[in-house]
C-alpha cells in the first residue's frame, strides 16, 4: 500500500516523490524571490528617473564640467609659454581638463542622498517598505540603480570635460593628450568610477542621517572642505590627510602627473572604494534596525 504525504502545494503525493516536489517548490520560491528583486529594481528606476533633481543635477554637472574644462585649458595654455622648466615638468593636461570633478562629486553625491532622503521627506518610505519588507533588498536595489545611473553619467561627464579641455590646450599650442592615450582612458573611466563612488557615498550617508540638509552639509565637509584645509594642517597630520583622506586619495585617478609622495591613481581609488564600502555596510545595519 502506497503511503502519501502532502506537498507544499497541498496536493497528495507519494513519499518517494515528496523530495522532488519540495525541491521544485523551493525553486519556484527562489524564482519568485528573484522576480521580487527585479520588481524592486524597476520601482527604484522609476523613482530616480522621475525625480526632477536627477536630470537637473546631471545636466548642470555636465555644463559646469565642460565650461570649466574649456576655461582652464585656455588659461593654462596661454600661460604655458611663460612657465619655468619646473612648472612645465609639473604641467598636467589631464588634471586641467578634469578639474570639474570637484563639483561633480557633490552633485552626484547629492543625487545618491536624495534617493533615500526624498522618500523620508515625502513619507513614501512607508509604502516602499510595505511593498518590499526585506529592507536589505530595498537598499540594494537603490544602490544598483544608482550605480546604473551615476557610472555612465560620470564617464560621460569626464569624457566631455576631457575633450573640451584638450581642445582648448591644443588651440593654445600647449601639451595635450589624445583620447587613445592610456593616461586619458584611465582618467575618463576612473573618473566615472570615482563619481559613482561619490553617489554611493551620498546614498549611504543619506540612509544614516535621513535628512537632505544634513547630507548636503556633510558632503561639502567631507568632499571639499577637508581637501581645502589639508595643506594648512600642521606636520604629519597634513601629510596624512593629503595622502589618505579618501576623497583626496580617490581624486588622484584624474591626474596624469605622478607625485611619488602620494598614493598612485588606482591605489587612491581603492582607498575611496574601501571607505564607501564600510559606510554602505553601516547604512545596511542602520536601515535594517531602525523604524521607518
Amino acid at each position: 500500500m502506497s503511503r502519501t504525504t502532502t506537498t507544499p502545494s497541498g496536493t497528495p503525493a507519494r513519499t518517494g516523490r515528496g523530495r522532488v516536489r519540495a525541491s521544485r517548490a523551493s525553486e519556484d520560491r527562489g524564482r519568485e524571490g528573484r522576480a521580487t528583486f527585479r520588481h524592486s529594481l524597476h520601482a527604484e528606476w522609476i523613482k530616480i528617473r522621475t525625480m526632477r533633481s536627477t536630470l537637473f543635477l546631471i545636466l548642470g554637472t555636465s555644463a559646469f564640467t565642460i565650461g570649466l574644462a574649456a576655461l582652464s585649458g585656455s588659461s593654462a595654455g596661454d600661460d604655458f609659454a611663460s612657465m619655468s622648466p619646473a612648472e612645465r615638468s609639473a604641467f598636467d593636461p589631464l588634471a586641467i581638463s578634469l578639474r570639474g570633478y570637484l563639483l561633480a562629486q557633490i552633485a552626484l553625491g547629492l543625487l545618491g542622498g536624495l534617493v533615500v532622503t526624498s522618500e523620508y521627506g515625502a513619507r513614501t518610505i512607508v509604502p516602499t517598505l510595505t511593498a518590499v519588507p526585506h529592507r536589505a533588498r530595498v537598499l540594494a536595489s537603490k544602490a544598483v540603480v544608482l550605480v546604473g545611473v551615476t557610472l555612465p553619467a560620470g564617464i560621460g561627464v569626464s569624457l566631455a570635460g576631457f575633450l573640451a579641455g584638450q581642445a582648448a590646450l591644443s588651440r593654445a599650442g600647449a601639451p595635450h593628450l589624445a583620447l587613445t592615450d592610456g593616461v586619458a582612458l584611465r582618467g575618463i573611466v576612473g573618473g566615472g568610477m570615482y563619481l559613482a563612488l561619490a553617489g554611493l557615498f551620498g546614498l549611504a550617508l543619506g540612509t544614516i542621517v535621513r535628512s537632505t540638509t544634513a547630507t548636503v552639509t556633510t558632503l561639502f565637509g567631507v568632499l571639499l572642505i577637508v581637501q581645502a584645509f589639508a595643506p594648512a594642517l600642521p606636520g604629519r597630520m597634513g601629510d596624512w590627510v593629503s595622502t589618505y583622506w579618501p576623497p583626496i586619495a580617490g581624486g588622484r585617478i584624474v591626474t596624469g602627473v605622478r607625485d611619488p609622495d602620494l598614493l598612485g591613481p588606482w591605489a587612491g581609488l581603492g582607498v575611496m572604494a574601501g571607505c564607501v564600502t564600510l559606510l554602505t555596510a553601516a547604512a545596511f545595519v542602520v536601515f535594517r534596525g531602525r523604524d521607518a
